[in-house]
């Protein structure tokens, strides 16, 4: 297949899992990591069944292809996730050696790569390379219509808060921009019950509760 192909379909696979998180009461991200085009894990976010807010999509497919794998490189893979990877899961792909990156909605808030460019940062590996391995390939934006569709779709709470406040954005401006219309239309007919559960609940990735 087309290296375009492969990458859509693994990314509509992140979908799924995002879909089967959220129907856990988990938080929509997904995650897989592939070699030579073949899934060596597929995990969705586990904070809320494990108790542990490093339990994120990214984090859970990097330990499952650690395992699969029997050691900790991932070298020559690549991750795949619905959301950018926030600095501390940047951190651990870059300590993974994954060679490359693709996401669809950015996070500017909290990525790590268009707020804390962990990902692209060539320090880490110039530095310390016995610990990070080289700067990955990032493939932003891939898919990102779709991504932001079904986050809509499947949370739209969360969707509509996080668009609000600027957490997960399309790559490009334009798109940004529609999002956020429609978020302000939805949030006009929100009760003050309703937005006061919405303060007290952590929408980013190290959300305690539910969606």
């Amino acid at each position: 297949m087309l290296r375009e192909s492969v990458d859509a379909h693994w990314m509509r696979r992140c979908f799924e899992l995002a879909r089967d998180a959220a129907s856990r009461k988990e938080l929509p991200f997904g995650s897989v990591i592939a070699r030579d085009d073949v899934a060596i894990s597929a995990e969705g976010n586990g904070v809320r069944k494990a108790g542990d807010v490093t339990r994120h999509a990214e984090v859970c497919a990097i330990i499952a292809a650690q395992a699969a794998l029997g050691k900790a490189a991932l070298d020559g893979c690549t991750l795949y996730t619905n959301m950018e990877p926030c600095a501390f899961c940047s951190y651990a792909i870059r300590e993974t050696r994954i060679a490359r990156v693709v996401f669809a909605l950015a996070s500017p808030v909290m990525g790590g790569a268009s707020r804390w460019d962990v990902l692209h940062d060539e320090g880490l590996s110039n530095s310390l390379p016995e610990v990070f391995g080289p700067a990955p390939e990032v493939v932003a934006g891939f898919l990102a219509d779709e991504a932001d569709a079904m986050l809509r779709q499947t949370a739209p709470m969360m969707w509509a808060t996080s668009q609000a406040r600027g957490l997960f954005v399309c790559d490009d401006a334009d798109r940004q921009s529609r999002p956020a219309r429609r978020a302000e239309g939805l949030f006009a007919g929100v009760k003050a019950g309703a937005m006061e559960m919405l303060r007290r609940r952590v929408f980013d990735r190290f959300s305690r509760g539910t969606i």
